[in-house]
């Protein structure tokens, strides 16, 4: 059966890229949209959707991928999937949504599949982009891409260097919001005495040092996204006041009467098991799920091991730009054999020490041997390995882990302050941690 004509001048003059194919997979159109974006040649008609995507020789669902076409057949209706395709420009993961067209019987005769690449993500090295192709990274991704258009509430969970900052700005990019600011709020960091002003801003007078009226990130964030990042640390006095702001859209400045409304999406992140702290009474619940509305995992680099490789290459290219360097097969396998409780940070940081130790333009196992010998604790290092030192670990808030592990953590973080001679910052670099996880884990140290 062949499309009518009607059907085919409407595909195209969709804006979006767009294809038409048949129950056999094969391409009968592709629109200007498509042409210009994914085929300049014209190549892709009568040839098969999973060939042109993803040079499989069977269709996705036979090849372990997703397949709109199929769900839809089961469904009936529309279907959204993510895929990662061959594009002129290199793999890139493109959402794609596949509707069913139905014949003067009521059987499905044609598909229309429009498709949207994704700027917030690549399969393969691209500068500042939300990079993988792990199966973990991949239904993350998805959720991001599912959520993004919408205004809804979006709650980051996942360990302390897993890149949920970098999530959240792919958030703000993908959504409606991408042309205003995305501005965020450490909340680890503000004191409890300036949490209020900092977020709310403040008038003239409302405290000794207010010499003048100043808006706060919220008003920053008018039109954008505010990004609550590591929300498990706000206090409860401000807990009750951040939940009026989601559920009214209204706040005050401190020393103010006057009501402001907030034209913002707020995203929030957290390592800490929010769970428990409700069930301990140090989070509120009606809090807890206004910023959940739709939470997303970010995994663990253990959870995605076979992206090591993508990323260290990556990462190799950002913390030494100007040098023509690579890694040696050996040294990505060693790389690969790492448990990196620090994430994809530590991993960083590791590049960045293996770089420095190289000299030459191939980075080998003895630079990688050496690299991670002297990011590990001395005392430790012929007794414990480096992917299990408990003193890089930034999981404390996990409910598996005991209480004399954490009882040894915090001896050994105690330890280590007291024998190092340098700055804090030098101290978190030696751990492989981030100054702002140092800091927490020393504050937990002294209220202990």
């Amino acid at each position: 059966m062949k499309p009518l004509p009607e059907l085919m001048s409407y595909l195209e003059g969709l804006p979006e890229p767009h294809i038409l194919f048949d129950t056999h997979y094969r391409i009968l159109a592709a629109n200007a949209a498509y042409r210009h974006q994914f085929s300049p040649d014209n190549s892709v008609v009568g040839r098969t959707c999973f060939d042109v995507s993803h040079r499989f020789n069977v269709p996705c669902d036979q090849a372990g991928e997703s397949c709109p076409l199929l769900k839809a057949r089961e469904s009936g209706q529309r279907e959204r999937v993510l895929h990662l395709h061959h594009t002129p420009k290199g793999e890139q993961y493109v959402n794609i949504e596949l509707a069913p067209l139905l014949d003067g019987n009521g059987e499905q005769a044609f598909f229309i599949e429009k498709m949207e690449a994704l700027r917030i993500a690549q399969g393969s090295s691209v500068s500042h982009a939300l990079l993988g192709r792990s199966p973990s990274f991949q239904h993350m991704l998805a959720l991001i891409a599912r959520v993004a258009p919408s205004l809804a509430t979006v709650l980051l969970l996942g360990e302390s260097g897993t890149g949920k900052e970098l999530a959240a700005r792919a958030l703000h990019e993908a959504s409606p919001r991408a042309g205003r600011a995305l501005v965020a709020v450490d909340c680890a960091s503000l004191p409890e005495n300036l949490f209020e002003s900092e977020l709310f801003g403040h008038e003239r007078g409302a405290f000794t040092s207010a010499n003048s009226a100043r808006g706060g990130l919220v008003e920053a964030a008018s039109g954008g996204t505010l990004f609550l990042d590591e929300v498990g640390d706000i206090p409860l006095t401000m807990q009750v006041k951040l939940l009026r702001l989601l559920e009214t859209g209204t706040y005050r400045r401190v020393g103010s009467t006057e009501q402001r409304h907030a034209d913002i999406r707020v995203v929030s992140a957290t390592h800490r098991n929010l769970d428990r702290m409700v069930a301990e009474g140090r989070f509120r619940e009606d809090l807890y799920y206004r910023l959940s509305t739709f939470p997303i995992h970010l995994p663990a680099l253990r959870e995605r091991q076979n992206d090591i490789a993508l990323l260290a290459t990556a990462l190799l290219k950002r913390v030494a730009p100007l040098r023509q360097i690579h890694l040696s097969n050996a040294a990505l396998h060693l790389l690969q054999q790492q448990n990196y409780p620090g994430n994809v940070r530590e991993l960083r940081n590791l590049i960045e020490r293996t770089s420095l130790l190289c000299d030459g333009d191939t980075i080998e196992a003895p630079h990688v041997q050496q690299a991670l010998a002297s990011g590990r604790n001395p005392a430790q290092q012929q007794h414990t390995p480096y992917s299990s030192a408990p003193v890089f670990s930034k999981t404390d808030e996990i409910p598996s882990q005991t209480g004399t592990l954490k009882t040894y953590q915090h001896q050994t973080l105690k330890q280590l302050i007291e024998r190092h001679q340098g700055s804090r910052a030098e101290l978190a670099q030696q751990l492989g941690i981030s100054e702002r996880s140092l800091y927490r884990k020393i504050k937990t140290l002294l209220n202990n």
